[in-house]
């Protein structure tokens, strides 16, 4: 199992990044949390199969349709997490 966690700048807030990333993880079988941040960043903790986590950290490099991604921030994370929520 792999464990990461990813800071996105940009136009990720306002844009509806958190909830399509909860689907988005549902969807891979992805585990961990996605939260906004008071500096405007979004911040998620993603856990569960390698080829899985890959997948929902390129589909953070582009977010939904309205976010704008400037850059992700990628470092490993420990944790391990038996859903996917939204924080705050």
């Amino acid at each position: 199992m792999k464990t990461l966690r990813l800071v996105i700048h940009g136009r990720v807030q306002g844009v509806f990044f958190r909830d399509s990333m909860r689907i988005e993880a549902q969807r891979l079988g992805v585990t961990g949390w996605v939260r906004n941040n008071s500096d405007g960043t979004v911040e998620a903790a993603v856990h569960g199969e390698p080829a899985a986590v890959d997948a929902i950290m390129l589909w953070a490099r582009r977010g939904p349709p309205h976010a704008q991604v400037t850059r992700v921030e990628i470092e490993p994370d420990e944790g391990s997490y038996t859903s996917f929520e939204v924080i705050g």
